[in-house]
């Protein structure tokens, strides 16, 4: 969490989120009201949140990662939008560490050069066009950062996904995976393009496939970025 999103609940009267986000900052929101859904209501949420803060309440709204990458921020201030403009509450976007950039960390210096992040979640994206970004991404040879690589229902995507990268990139290429990144538990593997997809990979985890550049010395992952040494 940075600096400023920790100012901000702080700061706050009220504090809105996914019940599991709410959780893991018990101790910042202590004697504050708060607002908790489940996960798929995301768009009650963040509606409840803009009411609130129509009433003139200092509302926070809780994203895990960064609110701005596939976080609540795009849906609240569609939402806001919707008030009318005599009515309409102020919406600061509060910067925070995304998932990516947590992993990257972990794995050593993977995203050094042009990277791109996909989720694999087709709940609001149409599968075909998912292939499709991670084909171009693959031709361009771009490190790849996945989101949501596997679910319950989703058992297969991640290795289509595999199999369209193979396509352009060695089997050897190196692959980071990360489960809960930053978070108590969390467990770091480097595999390979060929066999990534045997190892344990679910929601919680981020998967970092390198490009064509990309090796593994004394375990960690690395891109160069073109300097001459």
């Amino acid at each position: 969490m940075t600096p400023q999103a920790r100012e901000a609940i702080l700061a706050s009267d009220r504090v809105v989120g996914y019940l599991t986000y709410l959780d893991l900052i018990e101790d910042l929101i202590k004697g504050k009201e708060t607002v908790g859904t489940a996960m798929m209501q995301e768009v009650d949420r963040c509606q409840q949140a803009v009411d609130l803060a129509v009433e003139g309440h200092q509302v926070v709204v809780v994203s895990s990662g960064d609110s701005g990458v596939y976080g609540m921020a795009g849906l609240v201030l569609e939402l806001a939008n919707k008030v009318p403009a005599d009515k309409r509450p102020s919406v600061d976007i509060v910067p925070g560490l995304s998932a990516v950039n947590v992993a990257a960390s972990v794995l050593g210096a993977p995203l050094m050069h042009d990277f791109a992040v996909i989720s694999l979640s087709d709940l609001m994206t149409p599968w075909d066009l998912i292939k499709k970004r991670a084909d171009l991404c693959a031709q361009g040879d771009m490190v790849i950062s996945l989101y949501n690589p596997r679910s319950k229902k989703r058992v297969t995507h991640l290795d289509e996904v595999r199999d369209i990268v193979l396509k352009y990139r060695d089997p050897k290429t190196p692959v980071g995976i990360v489960q809960k990144a930053g978070r108590a538990g969390q467990h770091m593997i480097i595999s390979d393009l060929e066999n990534f997809t045997n190892e344990e990979v679910d929601m919680q985890t981020l998967v970092i496939i390198g490009n064509s550049q990309t090796y593994v010395e004394n375990g960690r992952m690395i891109t160069p970025r073109g300097y001459k040494l």
